[in-house]
């Protein structure tokens, strides 16, 4: 069906018939008369010509005008009622970028990954199914920023993910946890009816920053945000040397103290994800543990029509423009 966005702006329509009864008319010039020897074309018959000469003009300016008016008012079409899943819930995934991220301890596919890689892969899958949440996502290394605001394009969020990479932020290797927080608290305390939830995801310590993890969590807690912490990284990998292989642990500077801290300050809890199969547990849990709500809502493409009218009325003045041109 059609809608009218501005139906009051037709009220409008009667306005040139107000303007030429309020103004005073144009004073008609005064011209000598003159004697010509055709009478005949002078005659009645020749008025009547004259006269539906002058008022074609006038009924195409009055059609302009109504086009005018009709595209003025925004005319547009109604689709058929789309249902959505709507949580009520605004969910913001907070990712370490920093150097350490590149670490290659992940297996995916039968092949040897870096950690931010196994990330985009696994919640990648997770934010496909976060139907009817909206969905953040913010990149953090020396400094956080916000790579995607709230919004329910799960798909504009699982591009901009895979988009992200190592040092996008800066190539400064260090971590701040606790800005990456106080971000996601900024842009989720304006929503204050929504259920508001932060996964962070990390393989190091809080090395910078303004806001301390601590502090950033209790402002959290404050805030009503629930934070879901994750540590990233293998215990153990061989490496090999010309001395032989040995064992050393990748994720020796994994501050997993302070992220159970800032997890249960919150009410959240704090997870390990020492490979691609624990991380994949990891979000499958998480969805258990904020399951997707099924409330539904509803709502009507609108399809934009103003450009149909608008379009014959400037047709129609060019028209009119071009004819007193002629004349003149």
């Amino acid at each position: 069906m059609i809608e009218l966005h501005w139906p009051w702006l037709l009220w409008l329509l009667p306005l040139p018939l107000l303007l030429r009864w309020l103004l005073p008319a144009r004073a008609v010039a005064q011209q000598a008369a003159l004697k010509v020897p055709f009478l005949d074309d002078f005659g009645p018959s020749a008025s009547r010509v004259v006269s539906s000469e002058r008022r074609w003009p006038l009924w195409l300016a009055a059609l302009a005008w109504v086009c005018l008016l009709a595209a003025a008012a925004r005319p547009q079409w109604l689709g058929e009622p789309i249902e959505q899943a709507v949580s009520g819930r605004d969910l913001m995934l907070a990712v370490d970028v920093s150097g350490s991220m590149q670490e290659e301890d992940f297996i995916l596919g039968k092949q040897r990954v870096d950690r931010l890689t196994a990330i985009k892969q696994v919640a990648g899958e997770f934010i496909q199914r976060r139907v009817g949440d909206r969905l953040g996502l913010i990149l953090f290394g020396t400094q956080a920023y916000l790579h995607v605001p709230l919004t329910f394009d799960r798909k504009t969020v699982q591009t901009l993910l895979h988009e992200a990479f190592i040092g996008i932020t800066e190539d400064d290797p260090k971590t701040s946890i606790g800005d990456a927080i106080g971000l996601a608290i900024k842009r989720l305390q304006e929503q204050q009816d929504a259920s508001r939830v932060l996964i962070l995801l990390t393989d190091g310590a809080n090395t910078a920053g303004e806001l301390t993890p601590l502090k950033a969590a209790e402002l959290a807690a404050e805030h009503h945000l629930k934070i879901y912490t994750i540590g990233i990284g293998a215990d153990e990998v061989l490496v090999r040397s010309l001395f032989g292989t040995r064992r050393v642990n990748p994720s020796a500077d994994l501050d997993e103290k302070t992220l159970t801290a800032i997890a249960d300050t919150t009410g959240g809890h704090y997870f390990r994800a020492r490979n691609t199969e624990e991380l994949e547990k990891i979000y499958r849990m998480l969805d258990q543990l904020e399951p997707v709500e099924k409330d539904k809502q509803y709502f009507r493409p609108r399809s934009e029509l103003f450009y149909w009218p608008l379009g014959l009325a400037l047709f129609l003045t060019g028209w009119l423009t071009l004819a007193r041109l002629r004349w003149s």
